[in-house]
């Protein structure tokens, strides 16, 4: 049943004032980056950080929901996934957790951090030949992160380091898309495409870049200030459409 429009328009108003009250409103950080970047150590180390200084941390990690993950993990398992149903799987999965798990922790005020976000489903699955806007309608109504960390690295540096502990699976090496029977020449192959869209979304998107070829303290040290700089940065007023829809699902939240 569909909610009447003036109770929409309450919700819109609960929505705003909430988010937009830097005292009440959580806070989303999303890690983003190709494989091999370290930005799940990064996430690892900044959440203990912010445990130490008092903050209340939620983690989402990508692909992970309950109701979707079983779902993906027996497709790939027979590797069944055409690039469109590999890309509207995770968006399921995303939307889900988003639902479950990020809004409802930043309406409670907590600091969520996000070992991926969709900015991973738009690179991987444009680097498979979707169309962006495609992809991107996907996940509306959007939820905006208060910061996005991208973690950069060369192909050849990602490459390295993913090959040196395992060899890619089929999905991660692309072998999907790019036809080749080499799992390490096709991740190779095909990160390069993945760090090009990663390379454009960043200046779409405003994401700060982090250089993954530091030092991981120095990394480490650099995340803190740039926290300490955006922690008053206003909500982005793109963010009502979603939460505005979470609470109409959710019989506004008590």
């Amino acid at each position: 049943m569909a909610t009447p429009p003036a109770t929409l328009r309450q919700l819109r108003q609960r929505a705003r004032a909430r988010f937009t009250d830097p005292d009440r409103r959580g806070f989303l950080i999303a890690f983003e980056g190709p494989d091999g970047s370290g930005k799940t150590t990064q996430r690892k180390l900044f959440k203990t950080w912010l445990q130490t200084e008092g903050y209340e941390v939620v983690t989402t990690k990508w692909n992970s929901s309950e109701l979707i993950k079983p779902i993906i993990k027996a497709r790939k398992s027979v590797q069944a996934l055409s690039p469109e149903e590999f890309s509207l799987l995770h968006a399921a999965d995303f939307r889900h957790r988003v639902e479950h798990t990020v809004l409802p922790a930043l309406w409670a005020g907590k600091v969520v951090i996000a070992d991926r976000f969709l900015f991973t489903g738009l690179a991987r699955d444009v680097a498979r030949g979707l169309d962006l806007d495609w992809v991107l309608k996907l996940y509306q109504p959007l939820l905006w992160p208060d910061l996005v960390f991208c973690f950069t690295v060369t192909p050849d540096t990602s490459s390295r380091r993913v090959t040196a502990t395992r060899t890619p699976n089929y999905y991660e090496s692309g072998r999907d898309v790019t036809d080749l029977v080499d799992p390490v020449e096709s991740y190779y192959r095909f990160i390069k495409r993945v760090i090009k869209e990663y390379e454009s979304l960043a200046i779409i998107f405003n994401m700060i870049t982090i250089d993954a070829e530091q030092p991981i303290g120095d990394q480490h040290h650099k995340l803190r200030d740039l926290f300490r700089q955006g922690q008053r940065r206003p909500w982005s007023e793109w963010n009502v459409d979603a939460v505005t829809e979470w609470l109409a699902l959710n019989g506004g939240r008590g």
